[in-house]
């Protein structure tokens, strides 16, 4: 069960692959989509939540050839659907379950709702803004920017910056005209990825305590990731550090039979799902940036 860990995160970035070639209709490879991802999340996880690897993503994808316009609509489309999803799985869950996809036991319960709630209404806005600037108004997006990189300190990169808006109000157009199964690969995919997350948790659980996981108590479980996934989404620590750990007690507890396992547990969670992406970006980086400039100084 410890090795079905590793295989569903391995599951989760072969689906985060996919998606991303899907994405950049086949542009991509299999090799240049596992660096990006790899990169992409090496940079998440040494970045506060809130602030994420967006910017570094859509760095990434641009130096691997696609286009600068084209790399922020593949970023921003990507999480766009990684928000849709938890739009739509959490009422899912909430309605089956209710309240208890949160820990009824906690001590800081209001506290809890509280920062789910906030995150919840945290992911819609900025799911709606991502909606209206992809499909809606990409133009204002562009005024957006615009405005953006007249700050002094910025100012000197707003002519790329508007020659960017402008790649992606063209592809804006492009991504309306996609076909249905464009849009099934990619969401699919972003519905594998996600699940394959969570159940490193249910895996593991199962690996220490065997018994007492029936199918009502995996997705009883899976509720809860979600629920405690929203909170992390807001948290102003690199990659959800310190907050990761202790939530992961608060929300699990119910489901651990010894208090003691709380703290080598969410250790072991944190080894499969986030310290090994810091050794491969630390492994990745410098490989993939020499041969970058390596390209860039042959151009």
């Amino acid at each position: 069960y410890i090795l079905l860990a590793f295989v569903m995160m391995a599951i989760r970035d072969l689906a985060y692959m996919y998606r991303l070639i899907v994405l950049s209709d086949y542009a991509l490879s299999w090799g240049q989509a596992f660096n990006i991802i790899m990169l992409w999340e090496f940079s998440s996880a040494v970045s506060p939540s809130v602030v994420g690897g967006t910017g570094p993503a859509i760095f990434f994808i641009y130096k691997e050839g696609v286009s600068s316009g084209k790399s922020t609509a593949i970023v921003l489309t990507a999480i766009l659907l990684d928000e849709i999803f938890f739009l739509l799985a959490v009422p899912l869950v909430y309605f089956i379950y209710g309240n208890n996809i949160f820990p009824p036991e906690s001590i800081k319960f209001d506290e809890l709702l509280f920062a789910f709630f906030g995150g919840y209404l945290a992911i819609f806005v900025y799911t709606l803004f991502l909606i209206y600037a992809l499909f809606i108004n990409p133009i204002l997006f562009k005024s957006f920017i615009s405005w953006v990189f007249l700050f002094p300190i910025l100012i000197r990169w707003r002519t790329r910056a508007r020659k960017s808006a402008n790649q992606l109000i063209r592809t804006s157009i492009t991504i309306k005209q996609k076909p249905f199964s464009y849009w099934l690969k990619s969401f699919s995919a972003t519905i594998v990825s996600w699940t394959a997350r969570y159940w490193v948790v249910n895996v593991l659980l199962v690996a220490f305590f065997h018994e007492g996981y029936n199918l009502y108590n995996h997705f009883l479980l899976l509720g809860r990731q979600l629920s405690m996934w929203i909170i992390l989404l807001i948290s102003p620590t690199p990659g959800g550090s310190g907050v990761a750990e202790y939530i992961f007690s608060d929300f699990l507890s119910g489901f651990i039979p010894n208090d003691s396992w709380f703290a080598p547990l969410a250790l072991f969670w944190r080894l499969v799902s986030y310290y090994p992406y810091l050794i491969i970006g630390v492994i990745i980086l410098p490989i993939w940036l020499k041969k970058i400039f390596r390209k860039t100084r042959n151009k």
